[in-house]
């Protein structure tokens, strides 16, 4: 009789655990310590949920500066003058990451208009500025299709190399590892401006000028549960990471040194970028500079 009840108790003692860990996994992400509960449901969701922050359109005769482009691994605003996109906007989840390599394959993106201006990556050759992602590569690891697309130069931006690989880098890498504790991101970036500084020095255009260098590139990050309805379930208390960051050589690797307001970025380029988001809780989370962890 003692081992039975010795038994049950255990059983017991399970099913508590098991209802605790899964009421853990819904627990919205504060500004400090992040939980490790890995959501093993993760999904691949509408890249544009949080909004389409410039209202870009599929209209290449009338937008040809806000045109919509929108592929199974991300979305984006394409400046056909600048030869750039203006933001990109993409759901990350542990749905999205396999064990696909780096495919290296820059190449540019047959689904832009013919009469326009095609960047390749050699557009980039000697110009002293990185083929910077937006959409990083590491972020598409599902498949080969999935992380070829990341390499389209309809993705690229001219960045200044330290900000590439060590600041911007630094950033990925966290979101990755937010990932890892059960979360679901939605990513928005991009760059304004013009002139930057890279290791040739200062400059405004490359290609012969069919390239806008940005001065700034921007980045907001959405943090949330796994679950559904994800705009919807964006609160005041929703983790918010926004960073504006010079696109200069001489720059910290600290990316937290660049955080700023959703508000502030707004500001500077004219978009809302979190418009899908209800406009009473956009109102507080853009308005906060966030003071979580950055590692």
């Amino acid at each position: 009789m003692k081992q039975t009840l010795l038994r049950m108790g255990s059983v017991a003692l399970l099913a508590a655990l098991a209802v605790s860990c899964s009421r853990e996994a819904q627990v919205a992400p504060a500004a400090g310590p992040t939980a490790a509960v890995v959501n093993q449901d993760a999904t691949r969701d509408n890249n544009l949920a949080m909004g389409n922050p410039s209202g870009a359109v599929t209209d290449a005769t009338n937008s040809p500066n806000n045109y919509l482009m929108t592929k199974t691994q991300y979305s984006l605003s394409y400046s056909r003058d600048k030869g750039k996109p203006n933001w990109v906007s993409w759901h990350l989840s542990s749905a999205w990451l396999g064990s696909t390599p780096r495919q290296d394959n820059f190449s540019s993106d047959a689904t832009l208009p013919s009469t326009w201006f095609h960047a390749t990556s050699s557009s980039y050759t000697g110009s002293g500025f990185d083929r910077g992602h937006n959409c990083p590569s590491a972020d598409r690891t599902g498949s080969v299709a999935d992380n070829s697309a990341t390499f389209l130069m309809t993705n690229m931006m001219p960045q200044a190399a330290n900000n590439n690989q060590q600041t911007w880098a630094n950033l990925e890498n966290y979101e990755r590892t937010l990932v890892g504790q059960g979360y679901e991101l939605y990513v928005i970036c991009g760059s304004y401006g013009s002139g930057g500084t890279g290791v040739n020095g200062y400059a405004t255009t490359i290609a012969s000028g069919k390239i806008t260098v940005p001065a700034r590139c921007w980045k907001v990050v959405v943090v949330l549960p796994e679950g559904s309805s994800d705009a919807s379930r964006v609160t005041t208390s929703t983790r918010i990471i926004a960073i504006d960051t010079p696109n200069t050589t001489s720059i910290s690797s600290s990316w937290g040194s660049y955080r700023t307001t959703v508000d502030a970025i707004e500001q500077a380029t004219g978009y809302n970028i979190l418009s899908a988001v209800n406009s009473t809780v956009q109102a507080t989370i853009e308005a906060k500079v966030d003071t979580g962890p950055t590692s």
